[in-house]
């Protein structure tokens, strides 16, 4: 976390980070056996950058007007994010046992009126980066330095509100905006390169005006490149980042499932996952 106002957690390296985002994740799973665990566990890597080495936030004060803001636009994801939220300290880690259960603060589509640390619902794509440039056009208006970071999915590529907002990003020059793009290649009806293919990713988002890198969005080196050109890219340009990741990334005997969209995990493999992590856990 960048910024005076970082507050105090234990040193830990960005891999361990992702590892416990990861953990986190697939022990929620294991509660109702049954969550996006293909996303999360693909995604442990961005959120851990974002978190634990971009974002300027308060764990004890989740609305402080200086925060960052984190959109997850791929309502499906929560579980992602609330390990990221677990282990950053914004919610605390009993709660984990309650993902999916009646009045839980973690239910299994993100929803900000249930969830600290949780800016917007998400859920029907499309809708995050249109939400990001308002917020993003709010706070250059009150000349406030926070950054806005929309997570979408590959998916959302296929919606034309996307492209809307993309367009308005760029002709209000927002460079306060990051567009994170978790390209792990699928939906529920396949392949998303196969349902509605969005290729050339990089060329469409900088002929609408934006700043774009693609990279490899489970190597935790690139990332953290990726994040600080982005933040400190010196011009008023909106940034894009596309981030290449594998479903189930971590458990290889679940990366190899024929769909992991939203993969099925029988009841004594939930263990099983959760040792095959162990086993790889960094220092």
């Amino acid at each position: 976390m960048n910024g005076a106002t970082a507050p105090a957690i234990p040193n830990m390296s960005l891999a361990r980070r992702a590892w416990e985002i990861r953990r986190k994740a697939v022990r929620m799973g294991e509660v109702q056996g049954q969550g996006y665990v293909g996303q999360a566990l693909g995604v442990a890597d961005v959120l851990a950058v974002s978190y634990f080495h971009a974002l300027n936030f308060r764990p004890a004060d989740p609305e402080w007007e200086g925060r960052d803001r984190f959109l997850l636009s791929i309502g499906h994801y929560a579980i992602a994010l609330y390990a990221a939220l677990i282990e950053a300290g914004i919610l605390p880690e009993a709660e984990l046992e309650t993902y999916g259960a009646d009045d839980s603060r973690l239910p299994m589509s993100g929803m900000a009126a249930y969830t600290p640390g949780m800016e917007i619902t998400g859920g029907s794509l499309g809708q995050g980066l249109g939400i990001g440039v308002g917020m993003a056009m709010g706070l250059k208006a009150k000349k406030n330095p926070a950054f806005v970071y929309n997570l979408m999915s590959d998916g959302e590529l296929g919606e034309g509100s996307t492209w809307e907002a993309a367009m308005a990003a760029a002709h209000h020059r927002l460079g306060n905006l990051i567009c994170i793009v978790d390209f792990n290649d699928q939906q529920a009806d396949g392949k998303s390169t196969e349902t509605l293919s969005s290729e050339p990713v990089h060329d469409k988002w900088a002929a609408f005006g934006w700043h774009v890198q693609r990279v490899d969005g489970n190597d935790i080196d690139a990332l953290v490149a990726a994040f600080d050109t982005a933040r400190n890219l010196g011009d008023d340009r909106p940034r894009a980042i596309v981030c290449d990741t594998v479903m189930c990334k971590g458990v290889p005997f679940l990366e190899t499932r024929e769909i992991t969209h939203f993969v099925r995990v029988e009841p004594d493999e939930w263990q099983k996952a959760l040792t095959v992590l162990d086993e790889t856990r960094p220092e």
